[in-house]
């Protein structure tokens, strides 16, 4: 691994258990500044979890998750877990203290995701659900926002939101409630959302689950483009290798909670171990 000041994201011997079940053990990885990092492996792998863990949904059981240099997530096991533990690397921040951030703290400081199953507000139009997105970074409270003080800051966040919807290519569906909208326009939805709280880090969980194959090669460019126009660092799991291997810096492999391998999209795609485990190995 590089220097930690140059990473944005780091996790480091990242162990998550659920009981008995070791579902992410010591896992060890990197995002640095402006890249496109993918984390691949099979279903049940452990992917998710892992981004369960930089996000706050999860307490990891053991190891640190660092953003821009400074640890937002660290644990060692506790109470009855001490004897439970499965994992690796079981002492190793036993004399530090536990480090814990709600989902929306880890928001805060600059890190948005999307969600494999879509997680839209049903209920509201394409531009409530962005207009919502705004508001983490809002400066009123409930006396402003009582006697109309906020007017200004609130005129700027709608015109933030309909630009959002104009560079994801929703403007004319802005209106639109969001669950009427197609599969692949909810998806690029879901992002603008992500955009809207000012993220310089994006995880993207699966974004192209669910789209044909013209809409995955659109995805592609999709996310190259607001990565270089916000200047963000993405971080995503996808199933679709097409995709992956197009727009991909470096990719890691995860199959039963272990890293496998790690290395440019080149590099993957020739990996031995990889092949048998998630590629898959042609029949003869």
């Amino acid at each position: 691994m590089s220097n930690i000041n140059d990473s944005v994201l780091r996790m480091e011997h990242i162990t998550m258990q659920f009981g008995g079940v070791v579902a992410i053990n010591d896992l060890s990885l990197e995002v640095r500044r402006g890249e496109i990092v993918a984390l691949i492996g099979p279903n049940g792998a452990g992917k998710t979890t892992a981004f369960n863990c930089i996000t706050g949904v999860y307490e990891p059981t053991n190891g640190v998750v660092y953003f821009q240099g400074k640890p937002i997530a660290l644990n060692h096991p506790q109470g009855k877990m001490i004897r439970q533990y499965a994992g690796s690397e079981a002492d190793r921040y036993k004399m530090l203290k536990p480090i814990v951030h709600t989902p929306d703290r880890i928001t805060h400081m600059g890190i948005a995701r999307t969600f494999q199953n879509i997680r839209l507000f049903s209920s509201q139009t394409a531009f409530e659900n962005v207009l919502i997105g705004t508001h983490l970074r809002r400066t009123s409270n409930v006396f402003t926002a009582t006697f109309r003080l906020n007017a200004r800051e609130e005129k700027r966040n709608r015109e933030k939101a309909e630009e959002l919807l104009e560079i994801v290519g929703l403007k004319d569906e802005m209106n639109e409630k969001a669950t009427s909208l197609p599969y692949g326009k909810q998806r690029r939805l879901e992002i603008a959302r992500a955009l809207a709280t000012d993220p310089s880090l994006l995880l993207l969980d699966e974004p192209a689950a669910g789209m044909n194959p013209q809409e995955t090669d659109e995805l592609g460019s999709f996310i190259v483009d607001i990565k270089n126009r916000f200047k963000l660092t993405v971080f995503m799991i996808e199933h679709h290798m097409n995709l992956v291997m197009d727009i991909s810096d470096r990719i890691y492999v995860l199959d039963f909670g272990k890293q496998i391998a790690e290395g440019t999209p080149e590099e993957i795609q020739k990996n031995p171990v990889v092949i048998a485990a998630y590629l898959g190995v042609d029949e003869e």
